[in-house]
């Protein structure tokens, strides 16, 4: 998990014939779409301007570590190379694997590299019934499942991520679970595996909201740019890049992983409004990576301005309200040995008055629009009082 605990920023891809209808990944179930009507939708998609190296270049522009895209969701529709299904991109109109060209795009750029796999697959009328009610159908669609993993886990070399999604409402059992993730760690022993097999594995993700583990687990928050997964023409409401920002930071602050996701169109090519705000984050953390990687919780925090991410003996406050030339937080053992701005490198005078911390000697206004930091150095490992 060292890389992974390091890396704190990745980019999600939900992309697949849904992309066409552009309503959402979710579009096949919400609107009752018929498993034969919808699978036609695989003979028009043919991404001509599908350029997976466009996309890593992006997600390393923003300063993200890692990559996971959807190599089959619920819809049941493959990206990659599968001999147990011809529902898949090499057998339809793309004629290509494309996970294969993710891939090799993703290691190209020095990003790790990662799956989402969708255990369901809601063409397979077994899943619905479950395994009680059809235990033959059932068994067929775990093995076909099972089956799906082993190929991801083989053809692609070492994999970096396995994301699963779709286990509910059946159990671990039901999906033979321990057995499915001792075949993945047999095939690629350095993976890792997110919670959503039905077993814990080695982290977990909360979705669209931010909230850390329990202590000894790590976590990851997965999120949207905007309301869909999957891209969705008439979905406008993004968030700001000041609300990604802040979100990255909470994660870090907490000692977690942000997981941000885009929603290519059916041609390959993402949204500007996506590209637009990732590359403003990248911006930023040009300036402020420092705060961000490797973070560790910190006991104290941001109090009424912001929060804190800390590294040893350094504290990083980001000051996400900024109030002008000074800044209190409370609850501070240690001695300040000194503060500035991470990014000017401007010096600020740190005055202690018991619990207290004031900064002194700010700038009246914010240095950075979304998030202003402060480097504090310690006489040691932060402690809280």
């Amino acid at each position: 998990m060292r890389w992974w605990n390091q890396a704190r920023f990745g980019m999600f891809i939900h992309w697949g014939v849904y992309a066409i209808p552009a309503r959402g990944e979710w579009v096949m179930h919400v609107e009752r779409i018929p498993a034969e009507e919808y699978a036609p939708l695989a003979k028009k998609f043919n991404p001509k301007r599908y350029d997976p190296d466009e996309w890593a270049a992006l997600a390393k522009e923003a300063g993200m570590k890692y990559m996971v895209l959807t190599s089959r969701h619920h819809d049941g529709f493959s990206l990659f190379a599968s001999k147990v299904s011809d529902f898949t991109a090499p057998k339809t109109a793309a004629g290509r694997d494309l996970c294969a060209e993710y891939v090799r795009a993703a290691r190209k750029a020095g990003l790790k590299v990662g799956f989402y796999y969708s255990l369901l697959d809601w063409r397979w009328p077994a899943y619905w019934a479950g395994p009680e009610k059809e235990p033959q159908g059932f068994r067929k669609l775990v093995e076909y499942v099972h089956a799906q993993v082993r190929e991801l886990c083989t053809l692609y070399g070492r994999l970096d991520i396995l994301w699963y999604d779709g286990a509910w409402p059946h159990d671990a059992n039901a999906w033979r679970s321990k057995e499915l993730n001792a075949m993945v760690r047999e095939l690629q022993p350095l993976i890792v595996i997110n919670n959503r097999s039905g077993l814990p594995e080695d982290h977990d993700t909360p979705e669209q909201h931010i909230s850390a583990s329990q202590a000894g687990r790590y976590w990851e928050t997965c999120m949207t740019l905007n309301d869909n997964w999957g891209y969705s023409v008439g979905d406008n409401n993004w968030k700001t890049t000041t609300q990604l920002i802040h979100n990255l930071v909470r994660c870090a602050s907490g000692a977690g992983n942000f997981l941000l996701n885009v929603g290519p169109k059916a041609d390959g090519t993402i949204p500007q409004p996506s590209v637009k705000r990732l590359q403003e984050i990248g911006a930023w953390m040009k300036v402020n990576a420092e705060s961000i990687y490797g973070s560790e919780r910190c006991p104290f925090g941001g109090g009424m301005v912001g929060m804190t991410t800390a590294k040893g003996s350094t504290v990083y406050l980001h000051v996400l309200r900024w109030p002008g030339e000074e800044v209190c937080i409370a609850g501070v053992k240690n001695k300040v040995r000194s503060a500035h701005l991470l990014a000017t490198g401007q010096q600020a005078e740190p005055v202690q008055k018991g619990p207290r911390l004031f900064i002194r000697g700010l700038p009246k206004r914010a240095p950075d629009e979304h998030d202003s930091v402060i480097v504090l150095k310690l006489d040691g490992k932060p402690e809280a009082c």
